[in-house]
Order: structure tokens, then C-alpha cells, then sequence
């Protein structure tokens, strides 16, 4: 365990003006669908989601301020969660009880959720109090209350004692941080668990990010976890010691953060021991927390051309799952009678070379079924195309009869040999010679090539929202860039080179918040892998389980 430590002075009044909201001009930016204005929605974390800190105690009532405020001591100012910690008062009035008020925060993503997309906008925070406890002052007016930290947002905590709705005096605590990696040594492929608690509520202290031997990993966040976040990275590079370097930033390490107005945001680096190597782990995919969302709205839902006659109620046996996943459709209380058409609601377009609409509504056709006494049934197949919210809709003529929406799940494409036989999932060489989206130029699946050869990884149902339209890439734990699969259908190829030198190397797909388009440019902790995706990403409030995906392979000479 490592503890980060706080230098210098100056950090308390940049703490105490307030977490940094939203530039004005972000609220008011035109739509990348074309939609005149966005609509930002701050939103509500999961309920469930796990290893979130409670709050130190109930919320404070409001109270004023004292024309004259005495000051708290307390002892120490300043260490990691769980530290004792002694809060004394004097010269108050006597025999009175005295609530101890914590100052804290809560953080948040805010995103615009439109008919056809999600627009990612940045995080918010804001502030309030809880109570710690109630103690009651001595004949002479004094008292002391003797506690441990608690497991809170990092920086510094307001401490106030308050008196029949008065706050008579106040002190101050710092919560510094802990850096935990564990295990310490494994073979290459090895899962390590990274634990960074005490990062902050505002915009500087809220994020994080992850180098692995001088390279840039990716970033990690706290917002729906109170200040821990935990991640979850392989073991790469040959057999000896690595070095794993976590520290305060946004997006990109504060490399000389001891030297900044929020010194206590220190981070640790960690030694890692690379004992073997075993050969390429199999491609597998690390799914976020599973959890309700808390946003009711999802694109491509749509209320325009509902029959307003119609009660019907239309359920679908599974309500997500990957491109071609069999499902059967349900229709009760139908108004209408004969043959109704099924349609897949999606969308068509990108956000590349376009004006002012850059994609556009589409239906694809899933075939009919007819109606026996208000009642439909049939079994469909999810469409291979993009991934994210869609819609099957019983269409009687142009009008909706009934909807049921569904999520396409990211999913990883297999490779056979001419026997059927599945051979590689996901990785296959490359196939330059072929053209067009159909193919993305992947060749024949292997997981072993020679130094310098060019090699594909090939994903299906990648989406086209801010939240879902963009993997990060990492090689070895260095971020190289991302892929996209928007223009082509959800089917993204991602085009490498094996490097390194012989031996296992790691290729590891992580969600990304995309803020490339000119709209949206300004945005805060966008186009780096976000690593904290499985318990502190805004997708989870929308329905949208993006996961991380992890290939290997084996270069030789």
C-alpha cells in the first residue's frame, strides 16, 4: 500500500471555491444530429453498484452562521481514510449539544439523451453536509469527539460545529490518497486489481490516470464511487520487473502535480514482477456491473406515428444480447387485424464530412406475422448491424401498433477454418488486397505471427452514440488510438502490426467517451480508455453495458 502525500501550501481556497461546472457554451452547442440545442441531463448514478463508500451519516439540516466563528481543533489535519481523528471545541456555551457537520460531495456524468443518439457533455459535482455525530459540551463549554476518516472524496473537509441551527465554530481534515496494486508478480496475461482511494468531487482532482512502464494506459474515475476507484489490467512485456505509475489528472498524468496548487493529489509507483510467459491468453470480454439504469428514455424509442387508439403491449423473450441473437416477439391486445409488418428501428450515417445532419433514422425490415384475436407471435433475429438501443415495431401500415426495444451487446467475431471449427476469436491476419466495409480487410484467424506482420482485431455491434461508437485501444498497456464502428454497421476491424519482439503481446479494447466531434470538442476526459468503465462510466445510467474486450498473441521470427 502507498500512501500519497501532500507538499506545499495553497490548496485549501482552490478546494473551497467549489467543483467546476459545465462551460456555458457546452450546454448551448448544436447537436451533432442536427437537433437545434442539447438538453443536458444530470445523471443518477445505479443503485448497486458495488465497493461504493456510504455516506459518513445522514444529511445535515441547513443552518446559518455565527456574526463570530470559533475555530476547531483538530488532530491530525490531514491523512488516508480510516485515519483517528480528534475534533475539539472550547468556549462554547455549556451543557449544549453540538452537531458535528462533515462537508462532502457527490459527482456525476451529465449527458444531452436525444431521440437517436446520447451526447456525452462532461461531469458535475456539487456540495452539502452530513452529520458525523451530536455531542454535548461540558460545564465549561468545551468537548471532544474522537473519529476515524472516512472512505470520502480526497482534499479537504470542512468541519463544523453547529448549535441549535448555528454553526459556532469550524476546523478542517484532508483526506489524502492510497495507491493499492495487487498481486505484485505473475505471467504475462496476469489480471492486477488497481485501487486508487481519496481522488476528488471537483473537475482538477477528478480524475486519474494509469502508465505502465513510461506509457500512457488509459484513465480511471470516481465519480459514482465516492473517491475509490478500482480497476483491472493484465500483466504485459517480458520476463522482469515493470513499473505501474498511478497519479491525479485529467485524461494525461500531472506529472509534477507536488509543485501545483493540489499537492496532496499524489499518486505511487508500483513494481511488477513479469515471472513467465504461457503463451496467449484466450480473447475474452470483461463486462461492466450489471445494473439498472436510471435514465427511462433510450434512442431510437420513439412516440411519433403510435396509433393513439392502441393498448397493445408488445414483449420480447430476451431483451438483449449480441448481432443474431434468436428472439421471440409477443403482442397482446392488437387493435387491428391480418398481417402486420415487423421493423428493426436503427440508424444510418456518421459523424464524419457531414453538415448539419449527420445521421438519420432507418428501418429494417424483420419480415410479418398476422394477428389472431389481438394477438401476434413470431421469432426473429437480431439484425448484424449496429450495436446499442433499438426498437422491433409492429408496424400496421406506416402507424406503430406496438414497440419493444432491445439492446445489442459488443461481441467478438470468430474465425473457422473450412471445417466449421472455430480457430481464432476476434484476431485473423490481414487481408489488404480485399476493399469495402463488408470485410474490413480481416484475413484468415490466427493468433501467432512474425515480427512486424500485420494482424486484425474484429468486433461486432460497436454503436453509434457518444458513449458506444468508439473502442481504445491498448497495446502491451500503451494507448495507441481507437476504432470505430459507426459508418461500418457496428463491424469494426482494427488493423495492427505485431512488435515488441518474440514472445505473448496484449491487444486490450477499452469504452471511450468520444468528444471529437467539433460540438463537443471541449469535453473533459474524452478519447482515452476509460479503465474504471465497469462501475464509473455514464453509459451504465442509460442501459449501455460497453465492455472491455482482451486479445493476445504470439509474434515469432
Amino acid at each position: 500500500m502507498f500512501r500519497a502525500t501532500r507538499r506545499g501550501r495553497g490548496h485549501r481556497l482552490l478546494w473551497t471555491m467549489g467543483a467546476a461546472l459545465l462551460p456555458l457554451s457546452l450546454l448551448i452547442s448544436p447537436s451533432a444530429s442536427g437537433a437545434d440545442t442539447v438538453n443536458p441531463i444530470t445523471l443518477v448514478a445505479p443503485s448497486k453498484l458495488p465497493g461504493v463508500p456510504a455516506l459518513p451519516g445522514p444529511l445535515s439540516p441547513s443552518f446559518t452562521v455565527a456574526g463570530s466563528l470559533g475555530a476547531l481543533s483538530v488532530n491530525p489535519v490531514e491523512g488516508v481514510q480510516h485515519t483517528p481523528v480528534t475534533v475539539s471545541g472550547t468556549g462554547l456555551a455549556a451543557n449544549a449539544p453540538v452537531a458535528i457537520e462533515w462537508s462532502t460531495s457527490n459527482a456525476t456524468w451529465v449527458a444531452d439523451v436525444e431521440p437517436d443518439t446520447v451526447n456525452y457533455l462532461g461531469r458535475a459535482s456539487s456540495s452539502f453536509n452530513v452529520t458525523l455525530t451530536t455531542v454535548t459540551t461540558n460545564a465549561s463549554g468545551a468537548f471532544s469527539y474522537s473519529f476515524k476518516a472516512p472512505a470520502d472524496f480526497g482534499g479537504l473537509h470542512t468541519i463544523y460545529a453547529v448549535v441549535n441551527g448555528v454553526e459556532v465554530a469550524q476546523g478542517g481534515f484532508t483526506l489524502l490518497r492510497i495507491v493499492t496494486v495487487t498481486p505484485r508478480r505473475g505471467p504475462v496475461g496476469t489480471p492486477i486489481t488497481i485501487t486508487y482511494t481519496g481522488m476528488g468531487a471537483s473537475f482538477y482532482t477528478g480524475g486519474a490516470s494509469v502508465l505502465y512502464d513510461n506509457h500512457y494506459t488509459g484513465e480511471m474515475m470516481a465519480n459514482w464511487t465516492r473517491g475509490t476507484a478500482s480497476i483491472v489490467i493484465r500483466a504485459a512485456g517480458p520476463v522482469g520487473t515493470h513499473f505501474i505509475q498511478i497519479g491525479n489528472a485529467i485524461s494525461y498524468l500531472y506529472l509534477n502535480v507536488v509543485q501545483s496548487p493540489i499537492p496532496y493529489t499524489n499518486g505511487a509507483t508500483v513494481a511488477f514482477h513479469v515471472t513467465k510467459d504461457n503463451g496467449p491468453p484466450v480473447s475474452s470480454i470483461s463486462w461492466p456491473a450489471n445494473v439498472a439504469a436510471t435514465v427511462s428514455q433510450v434512442t431510437t424509442l420513439t412516440n411519433a406515428n403510435l396509433d393513439p387508439n392502441s393498448k397493445a403491449v408488445a414483449t420480447l423473450s430476451q431483451t438483449q444480447g449480441p448481432v443474431n441473437t434468436k428472439v421471440n416477439l409477443k403482442v397482446t391486445n392488437l387493435p387491428t387485424t391480418g398481417t402486420q409488418q415487423l421493423v428493426w428501428a436503427t440508424v444510418v450515417g456518421n459523424r464524419v464530412n457531414c453538415a448539419s445532419t449527420c445521421w438519420a433514422f432507418s428501418s429494417v425490415p424483420l419480415g410479418s406475422a398476422s394477428v389472431t384475436n389481438g394477438n401476434l407471435s413470431a421469432a426473429l433475429s437480431v439484425p448484424d448491424g449496429l450495436g446499442g438501443w433499438h426498437v422491433v415495431q409492429v408496424m400496421n401500415g406506416s402507424t406503430i401498433e406496438a414497440q419493444a426495444s432491445f439492446y445489442v451487446k459488443e461481441s467478438i467475431v470468430p474465425f473457422f477454418n473450412s471445417s466449421g471449427k472455430t480457430i481464432s476469436q476476434g484476431v485473423a491476419t490481414a487481408n489488404d488486397t480485399v476493399a469495402g466495409l463488408s470485410t474490413g480487410q480481416a484475413g484468415v484467424g490466427t493468433h501467432v505471427f512474425k515480427e512486424g506482420q500485420e494482424f486484425t482485431i474484429s468486433i461486432k455491434g460497436v454503436g453509434w452514440t457518444q458513449i458506444d461508437n468508439t473502442l481504445g485501444v491498448d497495446y502491451d498497456n500503451s494507448y495507441m488510438g481507437y476504432g470505430c464502428g459507426f459508418n461500418s454497421n457496428g463491424y469494426m476491424v482494427i488493423h495492427l502490426h505485431a512488435t515488441g519482439g518474440v514472445g505473448t503481446h496484449l491487444i486490450d479494447l477499452y469504452p471511450m467517451l468520444y468528444s471529437l466531434s467539433p460540438s463537443f470538442a471541449s469535453t473533459p476526459y474524452g478519447m482515452v480508455p476509460v479503465l474504471s468503465y465497469a462501475r464509473d462510466f455514464p453509459g451504465l445510467a442509460l442501459g449501455y453495458h460497453v465492455p472491455a474486450m482482451r486479445f493476445a498473441i504470439r509474434v515469432i521470427k
